[in-house]
């Protein structure tokens, strides 16, 4: 009489398996170590600065006296009702790449549209660099200003807008969302 069940399974096939299975899903779980996405990220970001200084020199300036940038090259959302955005890029302090970052964003309403752009984050003063580098998930809020919002319209830099501690760009739009602002993307360090 045949039973329904298989034969048992030794010992050393059970750790075998284990194993083999464990590998195989930790392969599947890349966590940046060997990979050149940071030099990706890297070429991304000059070319971005390279396209924000041509396009608008008068950013050189708020570059030189900002403690720190964060340089998104290309974020990309999408709405329909509900939306969403991610991006990838990375903070430069001195000219250095120091971390990078990834950017999220969902959002419900009435909006409808996709749209790509890049932005750049100037922290003018190291505390709000530091309140950044320290945060485990730092948030855009409404105390950001912006000083170039793609649209047509220029560099929005009076000396009332150069006191803020943190200055936003956005630029080099592609697409249509109606109601896009950076307001409540979540920044987060990665490993790329």
């Amino acid at each position: 009489m045949s039973s329904i069940f298989p034969p048992p399974l030794s010992r050393r096939g059970f750790t075998l398996g284990a194993l083999g299975g464990g590998a195989a899903l930790l392969a599947g779980c890349g966590n940046g170590v060997g990979s050149t996405g940071d030099v990706t990220i890297d070429a991304r970001v000059d070319a971005t600065l390279n396209e924000l200084y041509n396009s608008y020199p008068n950013t050189i300036a708020i570059a030189e006296k900002a403690s720190g940038m964060l340089v998104m090259p290309l974020v990309t959302e999408a709405s329909f009702w509900v939306g969403g955005g991610y991006g990838r890029g990375a903070l430069r302090v001195g000219g250095a790449t120091v971390d990078y970052y990834s950017t999220a964003k969902a959002s419900a309403g009435v909006q409808f549209g996709a749209q790509q752009y890049a932005h750049v984050l100037f922290f003018m003063t190291e505390d709000a660099l530091n309140e950044f580098r320290r945060g485990t998930g730092w948030t855009v809020g409404a105390d950001v200003e912006y000083v170039l919002l793609d649209r047509g319209d220029g560099l929005n830099a009076d000396s009332n807008t150069l006191r803020s501690p943190v200055l936003a760009a956005v630029f080099g739009r592609a697409g249509l969302l109606v109601g896009a602002s950076l307001e409540g993307a979540k920044y987060t360090r990665i490993i790329p």
